[in-house]
């Protein structure tokens, strides 16, 4: 198993091109938890955009630099994204069955809040500060793949000013699942603004927030269309706020 607190950052796509401030964020809260943390600037995708695509073959060989570039048993690999980390310790498999290397590291892999609720068992960030009402959104990946629902919340309930709200039929798809939102854009946009309409049936929230940045794009996209007065914020950024 890996040294205590020992973390090795692995940064997705969406937030090194696009949202790198909640990589800071989470630095931010990870080095308070009093982890020592690193970053391989040799990193690059995990493989899930060709994988989801169909291009196996090619999967296998982003996946296989994925597993040199992140070999050193002494470090947890914590992400700021449940899809990205569920493609590590769900994906992998399904690509290279058997594999001793992937099976290793799928143990070793945690979403962010995981990380925090499950193996150093914080389940608060005391100075935490983001005045507001807020839902929740549950990633197809956090909820299905990994299996998280409890932490975020707990996590969030503690932030101060915060009022943290439940929408009704919160396991239901934001609509992006990558290249979905492409191919089947109609059924996309549907599926976001059933999303929206509960979001804002909640409590009138201000913000919506979630452990991935990709269903968090989506959304917003769709917010800023309709002109919904409605912010998403990852939560990294919520438990790096007032401090």
């Amino acid at each position: 198993m890996p040294k205590d607190k020992h973390v090795a950052l692995f940064i997705p796509c969406f937030i090194d091109q696009l949202f790198p401030e909640t990589a800071f964020s989470m630095i931010k809260v990870l080095k308070w938890a009093g982890c020592t943390v690193t970053y391989n600037n040799k990193q690059t995708c995990c493989g899930q955009i060709g994988y989801n695509a169909g291009f196996f073959k090619e999967a296998c060989d982003v996946a296989n630099k994925f597993l040199n570039d992140f070999s050193d048993k002494d470090y947890y690999v914590v992400a700021p994204s449940a899809s990205c980390i569920g493609m590590l310790i769900n994906g992998y498999k399904k690509l290279m069955p058997g594999n001793e290397a992937i099976l290793e590291l799928s143990s070793r892999s945690y979403e962010f809040t995981e990380f925090l609720t499950s193996v150093l068992q914080i389940n608060e960030v005391p100075m935490a500060n983001f005045p507001g009402r807020a839902v929740y959104h549950d990633s197809c990946a956090a909820l299905r793949e990994c299996q998280i629902y409890t932490g975020p919340r707990q996590l969030l309930k503690s932030v101060k000013g915060l009022e943290l709200l439940e929408m009704q039929d919160n396991e239901m798809c934001c609509g992006f699942g990558g290249t979905f939102a492409v191919k089947f854009e109609a059924i996309s946009t549907a599926m976001a603004s059933q999303k929206i309409e509960n979001a804002m049936a909640a409590g009138r929230p201000q913000y919506l927030i979630s452990t991935d940045s990709s269903c968090l794009m989506h959304l917003q996209g769709y917010i800023d269309h309709s002109k919904f007065s409605l912010k998403t914020v990852h939560i990294a950024d919520v438990l790096a706020s007032g401090w």
